[in-house]
This record gives C-alpha cells, sequence and structure tokens, in this order.
C-alpha cells in the first residue's frame, strides 16, 4: 500500500497512528507530499488533491482519513478501531473529533490565504464558536483516563485534533482551560504511536 501525507496535516496523522496500532505500518510505503503544489503523484491517487489518500494493495484508490481508518480497520480485524460492543458511543467520538479537526484547520488554512482578521468573518466566528462548544463538550464527557491498554478511532480522532490545536492554534489555550481534558490527552498521547507521529 502507499499513503500519500505530508508532517502537518491531522488527518494524515490520524491515518498513521491507525496504521501504527494495528500493526499494519510495515505494508505501506510513506508517501511524503505537499498538497498545495499539485503533486502529480497525488492527484492521481486523489483529484482532490487532498491529503492523507491511501492506494491498497489492489490499485484502489482511498481518500478522507475516517473512511481509510474504517478500511485499515477491515484488513487488520485485531485490535478493532470500531469495537462492535460499542460502536456508536466511539462513532460518537470520532465524529466529535473530526468537528474538532475541521473547525481548527478551516481556522488555519483561512489565515494562511487572508490573514488573521478573517477572524472576524462570520464564517470565522462561527468556527471559533464551534471549537470552544466542542471543547467544552469534550471536557463533559472525557472525565476518566483511557485504559493504556486500549485504543479506538474515536480516542484517536480526539486526541490528534487537540494537539493540532496546540499545535497551529495556540491561543485557544484549551490545556490550561481544561486540566481534566489535559490529562486525559496526555494519557492517549503517551503511546508510541503518538510520539512517533507528532507534529513538526
Amino acid at each position: 500500500m502507499e499513503l500519500y501525507l505530508n508532517a502537518t496535516s491531522p488527518y494524515a496523522r490520524l491515518t498513521r497512528i491507525v496504521l501504527l496500532e494495528k500493526g499494519l505500518a510495515e505494508t505501506v510505503t510513506l508517501k511524503w507530499c505537499d498538497p498545495w503544489a499539485d503533486d502529480a503523484e497525488l492527484l492521481k491517487a486523489n483529484p482532490a488533491g487532498r491529503i492523507p489518500a491511501l492506494v491498497t494493495e489492489e490499485g484502489a484508490t482511498l481518500s478522507e482519513s475516517m473512511l481509510i481508518a474504517v478500511y485499515l480497520d477491515s484488513v487488520s480485524p485485531n485490535p478493532p478501531m470500531l469495537p462492535a460492543a460499542n460502536m456508536a458511543e466511539v462513532m460518537h467520538l470520532a465524529g466529535l473529533g473530526q468537528n474538532l479537526m475541521d473547525a481548527a484547520f478551516t481556522t488555519v488554512i483561512a489565515r494562511k490565504h487572508y490573514g488573521n482578521a478573517i477572524d472576524e468573518s462570520e464564517l470565522g466566528q462561527r468556527r471559533s464558536r464551534a471549537i470552544q462548544r466542542l471543547l467544552n463538550q469534550l471536557k463533559g464527557e472525557l472525565g476518566e483516563t483511557p485504559q493504556p491498554s486500549t485504543i479506538n478511532l474515536g480516542e484517536i480522532a480526539i486526541a490528534v485534533a487537540l494537539d493540532y490545536l496546540a499545535f497551529r492554534l495556540p491561543e485557544v489555550s484549551w490545556k490550561e482551560e481544561n486540566p481534566q481534558l489535559q490529562e486525559w490527552h496526555l494519557a492517549v498521547t503517551a503511546r508510541a504511536s503518538f510520539q512517533e507521529t507528532a507534529f513538526v
């Protein structure tokens, strides 16, 4: 398999973490690229020019990090990223993580192209409110420190999104304002898969 990615995409990082947790890292060639440069190989794998993009052993091309994660979970069932016993809960958490990731990522991209003043636009303020609501909900839902022996797709998505916030939008200061959430986050990101894929 081939995985198109870069080092600062939260979506690509989520996919890499799933690969590592599933023990599939050795089966994938990492294809580092710049999605903003219209890389020809990336566009062949995903005409939208977005990462991550996965080319399977059979030559099928997959895009969108959550869909790639579901596919990888089917390729290697153990350990399950979407355990059947509590699938709805895990998918609920994955959705919260995806939404937080999206709000943070689109804020970063908007600033890159239009400057920080874009934050004052209607869409910029909507993104900011979404980030705060999501953090408040996560603070209320993630009270217990996760078990170190297991991890699921929901926990991965949330931890990656929180890391991305700290990496790209440090002014949000979610750690200082949410010590319980920070404790949860530290427990998850202590895993080798997170350490190996840390944002740089």
